[in-house]
């Protein structure tokens, strides 16, 4: 692969297939021609790239015929749909949805832990949840270093995960509760406004939601490792962006929090900000639209021998969707060369 690439956006009129474009063009990626795609009825919708004007076009089987990399941002009925097609016309996918997450043969991949994974794909990669290279970004290191044994994570989850929809029916929400009426909830199964709902997905036989077993999952799956023991919860938050975690570790290996703090400053895709006395800590205020997730109120777990606790932010959509896709197709371009 070399400058000059066709470059395929299906979901391009998305909240993370939008991102993806910006991404895409901060990072200066070698796009020779960008190719905005879109289920059907999408004609007359337009993309911005470097000021230009794209036309959306409804996506077809043959839409990826000559296309060099494909990233999938739509639902996972889309991915389901056309990402095999594409594969099959020599175009390499990277596909955001929970499609091809959980599939043996598919790499599911953090570039900053297993960009290895990638030289082994045939032809779709994967790119797990936000909340699972959230999770895992910080647990890779701590991993390598002493062992993780055991992490239970809860996770306070913004609602652009769920889409333009919800991003305007928590704004229509917050309006309705300001001019005294009452709300309307279509897209969130209760009022989203000024709430917090212990929900993300449906509900399985085991009492946990299929968004808080993906998290279990795609992060054993990228760490390589089923033997951790793993538990999460989702919650979600009246916010539009960012996710936020409480993580405690158990690890094999006792390791003091200044250590952690140490390892995870020198690790790639974090940023450290852990000085509660100063009132510094991450915020989804200030974590919006950055590219690391950041890291702070490390501290000993009391309940645990060789525990840790800390609490970490990420925009979801930026860097546990966009950020991680791109670098995904940065990877790949690196390996043909």
């Amino acid at each position: 692969m070399a400058k000059g690439l066709r470059i395929a956006v299906v979901g391009a009129t998305t909240t993370a297939g939008k991102e993806i474009i910006r991404v895409l063009e901060e990072r200066d990626f070698p796009v020779g021609t960008l190719l905005p795609l879109e289920t059907k009825g999408s004609l007359g919708n337009t993309v911005q790239y470097w000021q230009e004007d794209l036309p959306v076009q409804d996506v077809t089987g043959a839409s990826f015929t000559g296309v060099d990399i494909a990233f999938f941002a739509a639902a996972e009925k889309v991915s389901g749909e056309f990402a095999g097609e594409a594969a099959r016309r020599g175009c390499a996918v990277v596909d955001t949805s929970p499609r091809f997450r959980m599939d043996e043969d598919v790499p599911l991949v953090v570039p900053e832990i297993n960009s290895h994974a990638i030289a082994g794909h045939a032809g779709i990669i994967a790119s797990p949840s936000p909340a699972a290279v959230q999770a895992a970004l910080v647990l890779s290191p701590i991993h390598k270093a002493a062992g993780v044994r055991k992490a239970v994570l809860s996770t306070y989850q913004a609602v652009s995960d769920m889409g333009e929809a919800a991003l305007n029916e928590l704004t229509e929400q917050i309006a309705d509760l300001f001019n005294f009426r009452e709300t309307q909830s279509a897209v969130f199964r209760h009022q989203m406004a000024f709430n917090v709902i212990p929900q993300t997905g449906d509900f399985l036989e085991n009492a946990y939601t299929a968004d808080e077993m993906s998290i279990v999952e795609e992060t054993r799956k990228i760490l390589e490792d089923e033997s951790i023991r793993m538990s999460a919860t989702t919650v979600l938050v009246p916010l539009y962006y960012c996710h936020s975690q409480s993580v405690n570790i158990e690890t094999s290996k006792k390791i003091p929090p200044e250590k952690v703090r140490a390892l995870l400053k020198k690790s790639p895709g974090l940023k450290v900000e852990d000085d509660p006395a100063a009132g510094i800590y991450p915020l989804a205020v200030y974590t919006a639209g950055k590219d690391e997730c950041f890291v702070g109120r490390i501290r000993q777990d009391l309940s645990a021998e060789n525990g840790i606790v800390l609490w970490s932010v990420s925009d979801n959509i930026r860097k546990g969707t966009a950020i991680n896709a791109v670098q995904i197709a940065e990877h790949l371009i690196s390996m043909e060369r």
